[in-house]
Order: C-alpha cells, then structure tokens, then sequence
C-alpha cells in the first residue's frame, strides 16, 4: 500500500486529499499546509491522516513514498526539489513550475533519483479527451483544421498569478496531448482591469505545421462560465461542453467541401449538414482516474502519461505566451524539442 502525503488543502489540493483518502489501496499520511486553521477543516474529514503545518515532518518520514504539491505555483520549484531530493515520488500541480530552467532541473534530477515526476493536467486523464484523441488519431473527424477553448468565469481573482498561468495549462496540456504535436509560435494578447500587471483576461494563439491552429481564451472577469473545447475537422466537428451533465461531448456531421461543376469546372463550396450524435460515455472522476494513475506509476514504476516532459512543454508555451503578452501580442517562436537559453519570464507583471 502507497503512503502519501499531501502539502496544501486550498480549494484544490483538499479535493486531491479527499480522494487519496477514498482510494482503498493507498493510505493518506499526511496532510500538510501552513495555515492551522485549514488543518482543523480537514481533521474530521480525513480521520487517521497526521495533520501538520512542518513540509520537513514527511521529507523525513523514511516510510512515505510520494507526494503530492498542490500549494501555489510559486512553491512548486523548492517543494518538488526538496521532496526529489529526500527520495520521494512526486506530483505537482499545474502549472509544474515558473521558469523553462526550472523544469529541465527537476526532469534531471528525477532521473538521477530514479524518482517519479507527474505534473497535474487534469485533461489528458478526462475520459471525454481520450475518446476525442482516439477519433483525431482515427481520422473520424478528418484532418484537424483548429481547435478553441474556453475557460471563463466571474473569480476567484488571483493575485499570485495571472489567468493565463492559473487558467490555460489545462487547455494547452489538452491540445499539445489531442494534436500529438508542438506548436511552431506562440501569441497571446490581455489586459489587467483588476490589479496591476496580472492579466485578467488573455487571448492565445498557438500556430502548428500543416495550417492548424489553435485558440485559448481564458479569463476570471465574465459573466459566463464555460468550460468548451471545439474541434473542426475536414470531416466532422466536435464539441466537449464540461459543464454537461450527462451529455459533455457532441459530434457534428457537418462541414463544407470544395467541389467543381464538371459543366462549367468552376469550383464552388458545398455545405454539409447532418445528424448531431451525443455518445454514450461512462464518466467517472477525473482527478480520481489521475490519482489512481499516479499511484500505479508509484507501485509499479511506470513512466506517468503526463510526466516532468510534458509539465516542460506546457511551461515553454506559458513562457512564450507570457513574452507575447508584455511585447503586445508579437509571435514567439518555440523550440520545444530542446532548451532555449531565455531569461526567466514570471507569471506576474
């Protein structure tokens, strides 16, 4: 059986908790934050785990395997060290970490310990984005021409961080994993209406070869709270609604194609119009599937789907878009494939 612990039991991480602590075949040792009075919350929830405000009290507790940081993203870099370090299998939260350099050091290191390393993209473990995967992959939908996604709402305002590193690494570890591809440039436009030099709303654009695109628009300041993605290909569309209950993913048979008159060999667009299909899904939890996933790379020492290499990527795209924003919306070239040497880009202005 796993011993966990977990460090942080904000609104997030005392989701991460309750299910580690539901999970039958693991045991939730710890719990961990600063602030008493969030421990005192969570003690008559989580009955048996030691509840403590010191991060030493599990680096040293030579029986604990892993770890799970779900603490702010400006912790994530000496935590996931500290935690690498004393030999622990570890789990971060997004974003993994702040700065390029920062991630390429704690890929290395969990290497050389041998340890696991899995950031927390929440979406590459959803089961509706695998089923969207496995129909890019199969060419349901045709070839990909774009995909947008929407994650807004009103609050919670950070003041940590901006929407686009506390919103869009959800939506960028969903299209690089969905594409199976790195974007070639990066682009991104917002605006701080709140509070200076934290972009409330941001706008990004991610260029692919082959003439895809892909849109994110992120945002804590609107009326409307939406969770979509759209993905239009040249055969079918789709659409991935979180908030659905029941029917989260519609498939749209309809499209346009280029056409000749063979009379007069003028080419026209046709339009196509057909059936919407709402798939049966059996959707359980997806921070429980991704808890579970960690736990069976920590038994069997398996290499975790969303791993420090794909928490890297998506922190190259935040730091290119994160450039983008302060040149007002100039395209960052990526290389993703290997380390640029870039001066350190914060997730504040």
């Amino acid at each position: 059986m796993v011993q966990i612990g977990v460090v942080g039991v904000g609104g997030w991480g005392k989701n991460i908790a309750r299910n580690y602590f539901q999970i039958a075949d693991c045991k939730l040792k710890y719990v961990c934050d600063l602030d008493p009075a969030k421990l005192n919350h969570m003690r008559s929830q989580l009955p048996g785990a030691i509840m403590t405000t010191r991060w030493q009290d599990l680096l040293d507790d030579g029986e604990l395997q892993a770890v799970v940081i779900a603490t702010t993203a400006g912790t994530h870099y000496p935590l996931c060290k500290s935690a690498l370090l004393a030999g622990k299998d570890v789990y971060v939260e997004k974003p993994f970490v702040l700065e390029i350099t920062q991630a390429e050091e704690l890929i290395q290191l969990a290497a050389e310990k041998k340890r696991i390393l899995m950031v927390g993209h929440l979406l590459e473990y959803h089961p509706v984005i695998d089923r969207l995967k496995k129909m890019i992959e199969s060419k349901e939908l045709g070839d990909i021409y774009y995909i947008y996604n929407q994650r807004v709402n009103l609050g919670t305002v950070r003041g940590d961080e901006n929407s686009l590193w506390n919103f869009a690494p959800h939506d960028i570890s969903s299209i690089l994993y969905l594409l199976g591809e790195e974007p070639t440039d990066v682009s991104a436009r917002g605006q701080s209406y709140l509070q200076p030099g934290i972009e409330d709303v941001v706008f990004l654009s991610l260029n692919f070869g082959g003439k895809r695109m892909a849109h994110i628009h992120v945002s804590w300041l609107d009326p409307h709270k939406i969770r979509k993605i759209t993905i239009v290909g040249s055969k079918k569309m789709a659409v991935f609604d979180d908030l659905e209950g029941t029917e989260k993913l519609k498939i749209y048979d309809k499209g346009a194609t280029q056409n000749q008159d063979y009379n007069t060999f003028a080419e026209y667009i046709a339009l196509r119009f057909g059936d919407i299909t709402i798939p049966y899904m059996k959707i359980g939890e997806p921070l429980q599937i991704e808890c579970r996933h960690f736990l069976d790379c920590v038994e069997n020492r398996k290499q975790p789907l969303s791993d420090g290499l794909d928490g890297l990527r998506v922190v190259k795209v935040l730091d290119a878009a994160q450039r983008s924003l302060k040149a007002n919306g100039v395209p960052m070239p990526l290389n993703l494939g290997s380390a640029e040497a870039q001066a350190p880009v914060r997730a504040v202005g």
